[in-house]
């Protein structure tokens, strides 16, 4: 089983980034799916989770942020849109069965992907 997110990279403040997530060995379908963010020197922040029964939406500009999936490819996606240098941090993608509501900021979480890195900045 195993996660891998990829997609990161160095973007201009205002500017976008689409974040990929490759699941291998189970099905994104049949799990909540969420993105986890954390910055230097900062706790881990939630900033969407999707599952087939709920969606969970971080502290953030409603449409700045979206969650999107690709069930042929076993894939999801973070689009981020607007950015700025605040969002600058790891992001990983996670997988735990069931709903979103049951992994508060990611707590008791089954599956953790390998990080990547985002950095806005002029």
């Amino acid at each position: 089983v195993q996660l891998q997110a990829s997609g990161g990279g160095l973007v201009q403040p205002g500017g976008s980034l689409k974040l990929s997530c490759a699941a291998s060995g189970f099905i994104l379908d049949d799990y909540a799916i969420g993105w986890f963010r954390q910055a230097p020197g900062k706790e881990r922040e939630e900033v969407l989770c999707v599952s087939s029964s709920d969606l969970y939406h971080g502290d953030f500009e409603r449409g700045r942020f979206l969650i999107t999936r690709d069930d042929v490819k076993n894939e999801v996606y973070l689009q981020m849109n607007r950015l700025n240098a605040e969002d600058t941090a790891v992001y990983y993608c996670a997988a735990g069965s069931g709903k979103c509501s049951d992994y508060p900021e990611g707590q008791g979480i089954n599956y953790w992907g390998e990080g990547t890195q985002v950095t806005v900045s002029s």
